[in-house]
């Protein structure tokens, strides 16, 4: 499993397409939400949070936080792509 492509579909929205041919939204916002720390932090600000980059089939930022692709496969309201 691998994040194909990524872009911000609203402020705390990302919206991704996975390698299984499944797309989503991902609610920064909810992850943000409940949970903290170094990593994380940056991500409340949305000029940081559109920030992200993916590397190797994962949803990246520059400061090093990677969340796996079977994470976000997880979190993200699924729906088949067309």
């Amino acid at each position: 499993m691998k994040v194909l492509n990524a872009h911000l579909a609203d402020t705390f929205k990302i919206e991704i397409e996975f390698s299984d041919h499944t797309h989503g939204i991902f609610d920064a916002g909810a992850y943000l939400a409940a949970r903290t720390g170094p990593l994380l932090d940056p991500l409340r600000e949305p000029g940081y949070l559109k920030r992200m980059f993916i590397d190797a089939g994962a949803l990246c930022w520059p400061n090093g936080l990677e969340i796996s692709p079977a994470r976000l496969h997880e979190l993200c309201n699924l729906r088949a792509a067309v």
